[in-house]
């Protein structure tokens, strides 16, 4: 691999990149900085020990950010400012940005770790690292229940991760954040306290092809126990949901819909805005699986009218055992307790129990605290760098990437939708996932390979398994050009 400080070929164009030249470049700093105010230190920083650590933004980090964009469609992004030695996400290089993931440094098979297994999971930053420990040194407490001091600050340092997720989302209140160990426990809540109890047999839940186990699984055990029918919305060639087809499934029998934000087999970003007003025409309640979204693209969840949305913390640089349920307050009081024990209850009598109003009435016995927090340090550092820069970067990288593997005789890519985030799934003709997979962790290259818990989409397109190479902002394009020599190099083998 060549230098971080070059991540592009001898004699490239930026443009090839989808990046502006040093003279757009120029040109944007000149029309957005006078001679008395000079641009950021962080904008022209080319080293990666340049001192960089995201702060805690304002309530009003939001702002600029309409209440009636519709974020299920991405508009086109104007170019991002880069320079020609270092890519940019906003105004701070991707040198910076990795020198705050002490695990990008590690060796594997004697070779620097390419991590694009960002779908899988996404490595923590130093800012997280960091805020676990300064939990544990100097808050570590149980919440809520006690007088004391370190019971004050465990409590205001969980309920501030709450009230962070919920300005993250673009919600009302704090009150509308559920704590669950991720996506999956998320959904199984929903499914069991507020879908289960209004199903009768006969009853209807539409799903989509693009799913992930977890938000079909769910609908078949408490489809099992009620007579309850599922429905699936199929996709286009191309991986997207056809949204006619969609429609149709609807009828008056119909109870709920749940379907995912980005397809984390195929990287197809659905038309969520489009597939919730179907739903709300027809006076049903949806749920959006954020897993693979709520790291790539901006939400507001109030703009988009959602009524249940679910993300994991390990998908966008958290803890793992940590995720959250968003869920409009009218629905959350209307959902029934799914376990019981302390902390959700107001008053216990051998006769009755009182429970209390949600988030608490979700969240029995103790929480996952110090993930929680670390959740919310997480957050900061998203937010810092700005989504909608993030989404920029992650564009060029997967177009760059897609132009890349496309050239590599045998190889076929999974999953070709128009709008899509992050993913680069493909098979390649003569060598199974596995040694694909294998062939590409001896050089270091870390990918996923197999069914990526998605079994019914990929049989869809006549296939088993795929290799999936994932993109965050803090990859580069040297590292997109390590992936697609050792692909190369293993196509030449046959």
């Amino acid at each position: 691999m060549t230098s971080p400080r070059t991540p592009f070929a001898v004699g490239a164009n930026p443009r090839d990149y989808g990046l502006p030249d040093e003279r757009e470049l120029a040109a944007w700093l000149a029309a957005r900085y006078s001679a008395a105010t000079p641009p950021p230190q962080a904008a022209l920083a080319n080293t990666a020990d340049a001192v960089y650590r995201p702060a805690v933004l304002p309530r009003n980090h939001l702002r600029g950010v309409s209440s009636t964009q519709d974020f299920a469609t991405p508009t086109p992004l104007p170019p991002a400012p880069q320079t020609t030695a270092l890519p940019l996400v906003g105004a701070v290089s991707v040198a910076q940005i990795r020198a705050d993931f002490p695990i990008l440094a590690e060796q594997v098979e004697g070779k620097p770790l390419v991590w694009l297994d960002n779908a899988a999971t996404t490595q923590r930053p130093r800012q997280v690292i960091e805020r676990l420990v300064q939990y544990y040194e100097h808050e570590n407490s149980n919440v809520h229940r006690a007088a004391h001091t370190l019971a004050a600050r465990s409590t205001d340092a969980y309920e501030a991760a709450r009230e962070k997720i919920a300005r993250f989302l673009g919600v009302p209140a704090k009150d509308n954040i559920v704590f669950v160990r991720g996506t999956t426990e998320g959904i199984n809540l929903v499914a069991q306290a507020f879908v289960k109890p209004r199903l009768q047999p006969g009853d209807e839940i539409i799903l989509t092809q693009l799913e992930h186990h977890a938000n079909i699984v769910p609908w078949q055990l408490i489809s099992a126990a009620t007579g309850a029918v599922l429905k699936v919305a199929p996709v286009d060639a191309s991986g997207q949901i056809l949204l006619a087809e969609y429609t149709r499934l609807f009828t008056k029998n119909t109870r709920f819909a749940a379907f995912t934000h980005v397809s984390n087999a195929l990287g197809t970003i659905t038309p969520i805005a489009e597939l919730i007003a179907i739903a709300h025409r027809f006076g049903v309640p949806t749920l959006v699986d954020g897993a693979q979204s709520v790291a790539h693209t901006p939400l507001n969840l109030t703009a988009l009218d959602a009524d249940f949305f679910v993300f994991s913390g390990h998908k966008i640089f958290g803890p793992t055992g940590i995720g959250a349920v968003y869920g409009k307050k009218e629905l959350l009081d209307a959902a029934e307790p799914w376990q019981g024990g302390g902390n959700m209850i107001a008053d216990v009598t051998f006769a009755r129990t009182l429970y209390h109003d949600a988030p608490a009435k979700f969240e029995a016995g103790t929480g996952n605290i110090a993930d929680a927090v670390g959740l919310g340090a997480a957050l900061d550092y998203v937010s810092q760098l700005g989504l909608a820069n993030i989404a920029r970067y992650e564009h060029g990288l997967l177009e760059y990437g897609t132009r890349e593997l496309t050239k590599i005789p045998g190889l076929t890519l999974i999953g070709t939708a128009r709008e899509k985030a992050s993913v680069l799934s493909f098979v390649l003709a003569g060598h199974s996932t596995e040694e694909v997979g294998q062939h590409l962790s001896r050089a270091g290259i870390a990918v996923r390979a197999g069914h990526h818990c998605a079994q019914p989409i990929l049989r869809h397109f006549g296939v088993e398994a795929t290799v999936r190479p994932s993109l965050a902002f803090y990859n580069l394009p040297e590292e997109i050009e390590a992936l697609a020599r050792a692909v190369r190099e293993l196509a030449g083998k046959r």
